[in-house]
């Protein structure tokens, strides 16, 4: 993958990229059950841009970690790229994260002992053949997010805007099926925000699929849909814009 490619060669825009059927995921509390997602079925499709939300309870933060391979449903079938995971090991789990997920976090989670190059290569650390042009990419999505000359720089030499976009571009090295963005604007100020959600608009219109969860309506309404979940359920689907910003 370089820095400007238009999406994945294995994903063709309009798949199927990632497929909930039936989805169930279940808490015990005592005698108390709790459906935290209660029968949830979706298909996210290669080049959409969706935001996720929902009240305190809605099932939101459960999808997340159902999406990111973090936990697995209690019954229903979860695909991504057409295999199924909801099944698998947690070793199995983790390789598919690192393969087919890209994730932003609100805090960035940034590595503080490396320096800008480093922490976009991270992802691939965990890979037993990192690509040969590992570095070659991460050069160039250093320079996709606008740190191409900030590549020595450690996290407490940027701003929180720049923190993210290193976030962003290590979500990126592994040229993932779905790029899983948590409050991703929450720490930072409106102005700053609205950059980073300039750039997610720049690799929406370049093809990347992604999900933005987030629970600020001014945030959600930016995506191209949203998907809104109350009890364990969907409650609306919205489509906000069917094209990319120019």
């Amino acid at each position: 993958m370089t820095a400007g490619s238009s999406s994945s060669a294995r994903d063709r825009a309009g798949e199927p990229v990632v497929e909930l059927t039936d989805v169930r995921r279940v808490y015990r509390m005592g005698t108390n059950e709790v459906r935290a997602l209660d029968g949830l079925s979706f298909t996210f499709r290669a080049g959409e841009y969706w935001s996720i939300m929902g009240s305190s309870g809605s099932g939101k933060s459960t999808l997340l970690n159902l999406l990111g391979c973090i936990d697995r449903p209690t019954s229903g079938s979860y695909r991504i790229r057409g295999q199924e995971v909801a099944d698998l090991s947690d070793d199995e789990l983790s390789e598919i994260r690192g393969q087919h997920i890209g994730f932003v976090f609100q805090s960035y989670n940034l590595i503080a002992q490396l320096n800008v190059l480093e922490n976009i290569l991270v992802p691939l650390f965990y890979w037993d053949e990192p690509p040969a042009d590992a570095e070659e990419r991460a050069r160039a999505l250093a320079a996709r997010v606008g740190l191409g000359k900030r590549l020595d720089h450690k996290p407490n030499e940027l701003s929180g805007g720049q923190q993210q976009r290193v976030a962003i571009a290590r979500a990126l090295i592994n040229d993932p099926a779905i790029l899983l963005a948590d409050e991703a604007t929450g720490n930072l100020d409106s102005k700053t925000a609205q950059e980073i959600l300039q750039l997610f608009d720049e690799l929406h219109a370049e093809g990347k699929t992604i999900l933005l969860v987030t629970h600020e309506p001014s945030i959600g309404r930016h995506a191209q849909h949203t998907l809104r979940l109350s009890d364990g359920k969907i409650a609306e689907v919205t489509h906000n814009r069917e094209e990319a910003p120019a």
